[in-house]
């Protein structure tokens, strides 16, 4: 078939399935193991419905029209998805509140999967841009901008808890929908959450998938990104995105009394404030407090301990020993900085963990690299249900495990326990269900195997003792430095700390699926008024924070009650 063939193919299911949703039936239209997401058009969740029966009972009495094909996005094209030959078509209709885009898979005239996202929310689209014509005498823009930022005289309608992507990116897309929004964070500069951390780091997935809304990164960028360039841009990003954020600011603490939040803030110069926002995002991310695990005989450790989220560079190490606890991607990468800058390292191995090579790692992003816009990758990648999503990183991993088979043989060689079986999911399934567990490898799992990096067994260890380890054979590991890469705690327990018990247990646990296979919590109402949390890649903050930012803006233009 050719392109003209796959238009009419498109445009004719786009046609039926209208018609069947005005009839009260689209059970014809999908595969007996078919899968519908829903992002807002529909339902105002983020819901997918498996089964043709149960995805034509969940659309009975649903509000859309004029469903078409769009010209200004890609047009359909034959593909494999998670093994699945299909036509996949990207489309547009009209939805109740505002323009929705979609995608639909079809696999012999039917559905396998299906889209409906909410493109744009009516009444909510780019503010109109201000005219700063001279005004002689007058407020210039920096003067308006200053004003805007400081906050003197009002409080804002949302309060963004976090600096980094995640806050950047909702405040940037609340900004655009006319919704006053400030972002606080403790550090003292713009971009110091990359800024902060350890000497070597880049970004592990390639430029490409990363941009931040409105702005991509430029062409010239590298490939992967180092953590004080993308800092840099961040400081940059606020500035030209016009975004209101307080450094060195603290969230203290905050309660809901039925209406807005009453928050106490600290400014870097001891002072406080109190503000009464009607929503509070926490923009923290997945690593935000970090964990201490109780060691036995850690006390007695006459080394230095800190947690990996506090390790910058390995110089003042060098000649002297070290050992890291912990074999994810921080625990390896800060165990070969150290060993870079010649110190003798060893790495305590407490669980199984993933090991997947750098090329290899990039295989699930691999729909950017098929020469589509972005935000045609972004809708497909939203597009792939739970089901689909599981059987497609299965498949990218197997392929994986195969290419990588040489590496992963040298490190069962030395004791190094991995967890790469048959029918693993891979390093994004165990990144979205518990944020750690893998590791890309850079170099170090190399060095393990080689034997340049040291390994031990955390079922080996006795006790800590002030020289370093006792291992259960009597024998001992010294150290003069212990690096924690035990990870950080749920978001759940963040709540915790700044709203108090009664909300963290209420919301429950934040991140990791639930049995619809939507992420808990992220991006969509929880279970306290007024609450929400954004969190993830660069690439996730830009297409959730567009969810969200609608979401808000729904309420505050009471199109659905706050």
């Amino acid at each position: 078939m050719n392109a003209m063939d796959h238009s009419a193919t498109a445009t004719a299911w786009l046609g039926h399935f209208e018609a069947a949703l005005a009839a009260g039936d689209a059970s014809a239209l999908f595969q007996p193991d078919g899968h519908w997401r829903d992002v807002l058009a529909f339902t105002w969740e983020l819901r997918t419905i498996s089964g043709a029966a149960a995805i034509a009972a969940a659309l009975r009495g649903a509000r859309a029209r004029n469903f078409r094909l769009d010209p200004e996005r890609s047009p359909p094209r034959r593909v494999q998805r998670a093994g699945v030959d299909c036509l996949e078509v990207i489309f547009a209709f009209d939805a109740e509140h505002g323009e929705g885009h979609g995608v639909a898979r079809l696999v012999e005239g039917r559905a396998w999967t299906l889209l409906t996202a909410l493109g744009e929310l009516a009444g909510a689209a780019q503010v109109e841009l201000p005219d700063y014509s001279r005004e002689f005498g007058g407020e210039n823009w920096l003067d308006k901008r200053n004003r805007a930022r400081a906050y003197a005289d009002h409080d804002p309608a949302v309060l963004v808890v976090g600096g980094g992507q995640a806050g950047l990116s909702i405040a940037a897309r609340l900004g655009q929908m006319g919704v006053d929004t400030l972002i606080v964070d403790r550090a003292a500069r713009i971009g110091d959450n990359w800024r902060k951390r350890y000497h070597a780091l880049t970004l592990h997935n390639e430029t490409q998938v990363n941009h931040l809304p409105y702005l991509p990164f430029p062409k010239t960028w590298p490939v992967f990104i180092p953590k004080d360039k993308l800092a840099n841009w961040f400081e940059f990003y606020v500035e030209a995105m016009e975004l209101n954020f307080w450094t060195g600011t603290e969230l203290i603490s905050g309660q809901h009394d039925g209406t807005a939040w009453e928050v106490t803030l600290k400014r870097a110069d001891g002072s406080g404030r109190v503000m009464r926002p009607r929503h509070l995002v926490f923009a923290t991310g997945v690593s935000s407090i970090p964990i201490r695990p109780r060691l036995p005989g850690l006390d007695d450790f006459a080394g230095t301990v800190l947690h990996s989220g506090a390790y910058t560079e390995g110089h003042a190490w060098k000649g002297k020993r070290a050992i890291v606890l912990g074999t994810g991607n921080s625990g390896h990468d800060v165990a070969q900085d150290l060993h870079a800058s010649g110190a003798e390292v060893t790495l305590i191995q407490r669980s199984p963990t993933h090991i997947v090579s750098l090329v290899e790692a990039q295989r699930v992003y691999s729909i950017y690299t098929e020469g589509l816009p972005v935000e045609d990758c972004d809708l497909l990648a939203t597009s792939m249900p739970y089901p689909a999503l599981c059987d497609s990183y299965r498949r990218a991993t197997t392929h994986s495990r195969l290419v990588d088979q040489p590496l992963l043989d040298s490190l069962a060689a030395v004791g190094f326990r991995l967890d790469n079986d048959e029918g693993s999911m891979g390093f994004q399934m165990k990144y979205l269900e518990r944020g750690g567990g893998y590791y890309f490898n850079v170099g170090c799992s190399d060095l393990i195997a080689e034997r340049r990096i040291g390994l031990l067994q955390y079922a080996d260890v006795d006790r800590f003792v002030a020289e370093g380890v006792r291992l259960r054979d009597g024998s001992l590991a010294p150290a003069e430095l212990l690096v924690l890469a035990t990870g950080y705690k749920n978001q759940q327990e963040t709540a915790r700390a700044y709203l108090g018990d009664a909300v963290a247990e209420r919301i429950g646990p934040v991140w990791g699926f639930d049995a619809g296979g939507e992420l808990r919590n992220m991006w969509r109402p929880t279970a306290q008024k007024g609450l929400w949390f954004t969190a993830g890649s660069l690439a996730q903050c830009r297409i959730y924070s567009k969810f969200l930012a609608m979401q808000i803006k729904a309420r505050e233009a009471g199109l659905v009650p706050q």
